[in-house]
């Protein structure tokens, strides 16, 4: 088969299993935009029973933007809305990070499923044991993310403006923008064990180098936190610099773990010699 042909299987593949991604999250950012969440008091449930309810305008994505106001802001603080259009986008940003982080299970399955003919036998079995976990950690660390660090992050900057007396004023849309790429970057940033183990698992990077250039990789956790997060006060930088050097480590143990358990079990096999 020439290259131009495995070329073409290999872009037929992708759009494939691009479609397919599109297929399943498709109705799910409509459903995020067209439907709210309403409560039905059952029997002796507390909180009552969560149905969906048609409701274009206030959706799934204005309820989520109602909760997240109230949560991270400090009490007596108002959002402005400046352009015309900003709450359409603001639910369309909404609307699509509920989609990937509900969707990411499927999203991982597909991107594995495309790269595993790719893969030798002991990298499908790591992808497909890692799936779980890097699943996990991402929604671990948004969660993370979203319900602790975003609202202590804003509740710092605004501890900020009140010692100066100066009055606060934000648009709707930076606010959305802020909370939702912070929220992100910390998703992506509980990947990083993952990153670390996988490499040193595969031995594509010995476990030894990650204890070795442990200085630099504080060095690159600030560097990320300096380009992920969408202001340049240097606080958000840390405040996720600081929970993503502590991954590191936990990767940089799971890989030396790994590497002691390999070397014993490589001793154990060795026949031993002549007497």
């Amino acid at each position: 088969m020439s290259e131009l042909k495995k070329l073409l299987l290999v872009l037929d593949e992708l759009r494939r299993r691009a479609l397919r991604i599109t297929i399943v999250l498709a109705p799910l950012f409509g459903f995020f935009l067209t439907f709210e969440i309403r409560w039905k008091t059952v029997g002796g449930i507390p909180w009552g029973v969560p149905y969906p309810w048609p409701s274009p305008f206030y959706n799934v994505t204005a309820q989520v933007f109602a909760w997240m106001r109230a949560d991270m802001l400090p009490p007596g603080e108002t959002l402005i809305n400046i352009g015309v259009g900003d709450p359409v986008i603001i639910q369309m940003e909404i609307g699509i990070l509920l989609t990937v982080a509900v969707g990411m299970p499927w999203i991982i399955h597909e991107v594995g499923a495309f790269l595993l003919p790719a893969l030798r036998r002991n990298e499908r079995e790591l992808l497909k044991s890692l799936g779980i976990p890097a699943t996990i950690l991402f929604l671990v660390g948004f969660v993370i993310g979203l319900i602790w660090f975003t609202p202590f992050t804003f509740l710092l900057l605004f501890k900020y403006l009140q010692a100066m007396g100066l009055a606060p004023v934000l648009s709707a849309e930076s606010f959305i923008e802020f909370a939702l790429l912070y929220t992100l970057a910390f998703g992506i940033a509980f990947e990083l064990p993952v990153f670390v183990y996988s490499l040193s698992r595969l031995g594509l990077v010995p476990a030894s180098f990650w204890r070795k250039h442990w200085r630099g990789a504080i060095v690159g956790c600030l560097v990320f936190g300096m380009i992920i997060t969408p202001d340049n006060s240097g606080i958000t930088m840390l405040l996720i610099a600081t929970p993503m050097s502590g991954l590191y480590f936990g990767g940089m143990y799971m890989a030396e773990r790994h590497a002691r358990l390999s070397e014993r079990a490589r001793l154990l096999v060795i026949p031993e010699g002549p007497p």
